[in-house]
């Protein structure tokens, strides 16, 4: 008969460290009740826990702003930022976005820039993340402990290797080899839509679904997917290319090798293509007609018709495929209008077998914005330094 491994008590005090950690960090400032109500654990535990984590500068205790209730107030449990710092770098087809975030998502300080030309060569974005992050990491007096990448491409996630980012030009980096050799520290590359949804799972609109997709619409399309409460990765961590899910045989050529593809339909190309704008329109000009398009609810419908009739057929397929309870809209589409957005929902639930099964499937914009990339990114960093604060 196999015996069952027991776990040593100073592995069991360590998990309950990170797991206590980690809830502080996504959730907030908390009480010790909370804490232990939360955790399963009894007071003592948790007291011994929040007693260590302080003495070590990683937690503090304070009392609450006042309130109306009587009574003296539980003391608030708080993570302290600059106990743990990762490094969040948030690579686009146009600029580069780099940030060190602190234990509980507070971002401490940031730098961007464009890309145009041979500033989109690998060598040279690797160059200038290391010297941004040096820059950046020495005016803030931190040293960050890991980093987290998004690359708007196919990566390997065990080592983050970028297989292939199209709209870079990119084939075949060692990016994740890279960084690390000279960051000497653990380096987490991830496609960007599958960071996108982390973080919102985690932060945004998806927090508090166990099952969502996120769908990235910018120069191409992706999509990142949370099932059953965590990130879904795939063989090797290739999952998601929902952008070359054919909607349009005979279609658009793809750079794939296909046609009609998704991101044919409802990329910016496409976008740019039903606004009648150039395709080579800069960001902000399309961000602009959009939000002006929004004041004319019967002009946008007119407009963008027959994009909503792809961008409802892709999520049809999505939703049928995934049977998610949500599904988060990112990058350009946060733009539609709101009519746009809620006449798709509609039509999903009805069009869709799936949506109609789970009670509905809704369909909202991203609530992270801009940065939703950069939070992913930082958060897939802190999947592997939680552990070692």
């Amino acid at each position: 008969m196999t015996s069952t491994p027991v776990a040593r008590p100073d592995e069991v005090r360590r998990h309950n460290r990170t797991t206590l950690l980690r809830l502080l960090h996504v959730s907030g400032p908390s009480t010790r009740a909370t804490l232990a109500a939360e955790l399963g654990l009894n007071r003592s535990t948790i007291k011994t826990l929040v007693d260590g984590l302080a003495e070590a500068g990683v937690v503090e205790e304070r009392v609450p702003r006042p309130g109306r209730g009587a009574g003296r107030p539980s003391l608030l449990v708080l993570p302290q930022p600059h106990a743990a710092v990762v490094l969040a770098v948030d690579l686009q087809v146009e600029h580069v976005a780099i940030a060190l975030v602190g234990l509980g998502g507070q971002i401490l300080g940031r730098n961007s820039w464009n890309l145009r030309g041979r500033m989109r060569e690998p060598d040279e974005v690797i160059t200038h993340v290391l010297e941004s992050t040096a820059m950046l990491a020495g005016d803030l007096g931190v040293s960050p402990v890991a980093a987290g990448v998004s690359v708007p491409g196919v990566v390997r996630r065990s080592d983050g290797h970028v297989h292939e980012a199209p709209n870079l030009r990119w084939t075949d980096v060692a990016l994740g080899e890279r960084l690390g050799s000279v960051l000497r520290i653990p380096i987490l590359v991830g496609n960007d839509a599958e960071l996108g949804a982390v973080a919102e799972h985690l932060r945004g609109a998806a927090r508090g679904s166990s099952d969502a997709v996120y769908i990235s619409a910018d120069v191409g399309v992706g999509g990142g997917v949370i099932a059953e409460g965590s990130s879904l990765r795939g063989g090797a961590g290739y999952v998601g290319e929902v952008g070359h899910m054919v909607v349009r045989p005979g279609g658009r050529a793809c750079y794939c090798g296909s046609s009609g593809c998704w991101e044919t339909e409802v990329g910016e190309a496409a976008l740019c293509r039903a606004l009648g704008l150039p395709e080579d329109t800069p960001r902000g000009a399309i961000l602009f007609e959009l939000r002006e398009l929004g004041r004319d609810p019967s002009e946008a419908a007119r407009r963008l018709g027959e994009f909503v009739e792809w961008l409802t057929l892709g999520l049809v397929n999505v939703v049928n495929l995934l049977g998610p309870q949500l599904v988060v809209l990112g990058d350009l589409l946060t733009v539609l209008p709101e009519e746009i957005v809620r006449a798709v929902a509609a039509d999903v639930r009805r069009r869709s077998l799936v949506s109609r099964a789970v009670g509905g499937t809704r369909i909202v914009g991203s609530a992270l914005g801009a940065d939703v990339k950069l939070l992913g990114a930082a958060e897939v960093a802190f999947e592997s330094a939680l552990d070692r604060v």
